[in-house]
């Protein structure tokens, strides 16, 4: 890192808002709640909870996004003076700046999951769309523009800039990157320095996308200690953009000098992120457990918890044994359970077949029902705990896809989960369709959600205990954690006359 002296001159700063800066409370899924428009909770309770802002070292943060370290380490090697800021501290580094980078992940809260939110709170801009707002309207960020600062924005959500070209111009973004970055970014930036003319919008065609070799190792530690060990995806679902890329595993060498720097700054947990961690090192659709063990021994080497980013239910139902090998690593007295992302989308072989054959693989779309609820038994007696995702309004669900869906939810009444129904948002081959909103919920539509949402507060409160279990600070958080899924409960009573104690008819849980 470079030495952190107020007087330092920077040509080139890095900075994400607010809701991005944290490491929410070292769990990951925490920050799931950024998504939420700011009107349950008071902001301030609700930061707390949430999104609480990232130790920092003279404004410097102690560890910031994953991506925007992919691209601090582009620039250093390409030979650019850089420095990654916090938000609320960019006013130190700016007079000298030519240049500011922003990672955005939903700047305008059109995800699907913040998109869900919106619709049905109806109330206004969730916290990732305000606090990317906030931070473009900082006074100090508008004296840098007069004297010539450019402002380049990239990231996994720098695709919804292009919606808002009025934003983006009365804002002062000059450049705006979306894809896999590291071949063009130093050009970029290095046209930004120099004051010359830069793209409004510049998309990343698949000729320009990395190779394993040109993507390179970070060089300073990254938020909960997530680091990358692929990309791209084989499974080919018509609603997700990350299908569209090439699919790349990273090898041991070069996921061992990430452990190194996480390890190296103190951090002794992990996320492994890929879209489908028990497929590492394959070439098809099954698990290559040799390559996967391996893995996660080297990672067992160097922190002391293990999550993932995201796994397949299919990957999951066709290895149950080596799940449990894994599980066998990754628990321990510091560990009670693990966790991860993963989408079941659908209860509907017929939708399966229409939308997502290969998610299903390497069983039949037939199967979809049956495999969710393997990998689900699978996953519980193993500890894995996943936030697990539903969309709800793709342009080819009808009806009896929604009844097969409810119908696949009241089989997993028993299983450890979230299951957060999230609506349609025209992204990959489908990105030419139609926005899914509330005003087109079906009254099925609607029993699917509370459904879901019943499954949610009944399971957080049973995960809360394990999650809080043997910390010092359980009693304060778990207070404050049971105070909000108390508000969520009776906010869903009066939105949708939901009772409030969620499910009570289910066998009694382990935790």
């Amino acid at each position: 890192m470079l030495p952190l002296n107020d007087n330092i001159t920077m040509k080139v700063l890095l900075t994400a808002d607010r809701t991005l800066m944290s490491n929410y409370r070292n769990d990951e899924f925490l920050g799931f709640g950024t998504t939420a428009p700011p009107n349950v909770v008071p902001e301030w309770f609700f930061q707390l909870l949430f999104f609480p802002p990232i130790k920092t070292i003279n404004g410097i943060p102690i560890q910031a996004p994953y991506g925007l370290r992919k691209i601090e380490a582009q620039l250093l090697n390409e030979g650019f003076e850089v420095l990654t800021v916090d938000p609320d501290h960019l006013s130190k580094y700016l007079d000298d700046a030519k240049a500011l980078g922003i990672h955005v992940m939903d700047p305008f809260g059109l995800g699907p999951a913040s998109s869900t939110f919106f619709h049905i709170l109806k109330t206004g801009e969730p916290y990732v769309a305000k606090h990317f707002r906030l931070l473009l309207e900082k006074p100090e960020l508008a004296k840098a523009k007069k004297r010539g600062l450019k402002i380049i924005v990239g990231g996994p959500g720098a695709w919804q800039l292009r919606l808002r070209p009025k934003f983006v111009d009365e804002h002062g973004i000059d450049c705006i990157l979306d894809g896999e970055t590291e071949k063009i970014v130093g050009k970029i930036f290095r046209t930004a320095v120099e004051g010359g003319e830069l793209p409004k919008f510049y998309e990343v065609g698949a000729k320009e996308s990395p190779s394993l070799d040109e993507i390179p190792e970070i060089r300073n530690p990254s938020i909960n200690g997530l680091i990358e060990i692929g990309r791209g995806c084989c499974r080919g679902c018509q609603f997700c953009s990350v299908t569209l890329r090439s699919l790349r595993w990273y090898p041991y060498e070069k996921i061992e000098k990430e452990l190194r720097v996480n390890m190296n700054a103190g951090i002794k947990y992990a996320i492994l992120h890929a879209e489908d961690v028990l497929l590492y090192g394959s070439k098809t659709v099954l698990p290559d457990r040799e390559k996967v063990l391996k893995l996660h021994m080297l990672c067992k080497h160097y922190v002391e918890t293990l999550s993932w980013s995201h796994t397949s239910m299919a990957a999951v139902a066709s290895a149950p044994e080596l799940v449990e090998e894994i599980a066998e690593l990754i628990l321990s007295d510091k560990q009670e359970l693990w966790g991860t992302e993963i989408g079941i989308e659908t209860g509907s072989p017929e939708l399966v077949k229409k939308v997502m054959p290969a998610k299903v693989r390497p069983f039949k779309p037939e199967q979809w029902p049956e495999v969710v609820k393997t990998a689900a038994g699978i996953m519980t007696d193993n500890n894995l705990v996943p936030a697990c995702t539903l969309i709800t309004g793709l342009p080819q669900e009808t009806e009896d896809d929604v009844i097969k869906t409810i119908e696949l939810m009241d089989d997993l009444r028993d299983f450890k989960s979230l299951i957060v129904p999230l609506f349609f948002v025209p992204l990959g081959k489908l990105k030419d369709k139609d926005w899914f909103t509330m005003e087109q919920m079906s009254d099925l539509q609607m029993e699917l959600l509370i459904k879901c949402l019943k499954h949610d507060i009944y399971w957080t409160k049973v995960i809360m205990r394990s999650y809080f279990k043997g910390k010092w600070y359980s009693r304060i958080l778990s207070f404050l954690y049971w105070l909000f899924v108390r508000i969520v409960e009776r906010k869903a009573k009066s939105v949708y006359n939901m009772p409030l104690k969620a499910e009570t008819h289910r066998v009694k849980a382990k935790t």
